[in-house]
């Protein structure tokens, strides 16, 4: 089965708990305002991969990390592909995240078979759109106050909130790579 994704980030501690392999999927129809990854909209972008090639990834990683989190774009969009990496994942005792524009309540009362494995492999679920009017970086890994943390498994039920974290890769071609949550006027004091 073939998953289009933007990027992939196979150890960051800035996009949920512990150590975490990151997908960024390619495609979002929500086209929220003040979006920061407005680049991953185009459905069509990004690279085509298959979801064995991301499993092989992902287990050459499982000895360096807790889990997996998928971002966008939406991931819903791609739900046959998505539910099948975190179906896989689980059997080996990785945790999963997954960020969504969408509400749970909407997720959940769906039909779609591929939404509903994908709910019941997630342990947390951040839901909601991005909402520039509510902007707020005081919590972890959301940027407005309306995204919600849905707990779908008791593995991060004691999880205790910490501050956001950022990111900066500099590559030996001199690309600079930044990655986590941050006010971005605070990042455009430091240059």
């Amino acid at each position: 089965m073939k998953i289009r994704i933007n990027r992939i980030l196979e150890k960051t501690v800035c996009e949920g708990p512990g150590k975490r392999f990151c997908i960024w999927v390619q495609g979002c129809n929500l086209h929220c305002s003040g979006c920061a990854n407005q680049e991953l909209w185009e459905s069509n972008a990004g690279r085509e991969y298959e979801t064995s090639e991301i499993l092989e990834r992902i287990k050459k990683r499982s000895h360096e990390i807790e889990g997996i989190t998928f971002l966008g774009g939406e991931p819903f969009l791609q739900a046959s592909a998505v539910a099948e990496i975190v179906g896989e994942v689980k059997k080996h005792g990785l945790s999963v995240l997954v960020f969504t524009g969408y509400h749970y309540e909407t997720l959940s009362e769906g039909k779609d078979i591929s939404v509903k494995k994908i709910l019941n492999n997630t342990d947390v679920l951040i839901d909601g759109n991005f909402e520039q009017r509510e902007l707020d970086l005081s919590r972890p890994w959301v940027g407005s106050g309306n995204q919600r943390f849905i707990f779908l498994s008791d593995r991060y039920q004691d999880f205790a909130e910490e501050r956001n974290r950022l990111e900066i890769r500099i590559h030996r071609d001199g690309r600079i790579e930044m990655n986590g949550m941050a006010d971005i006027d605070e990042i455009r004091t430091w240059f």
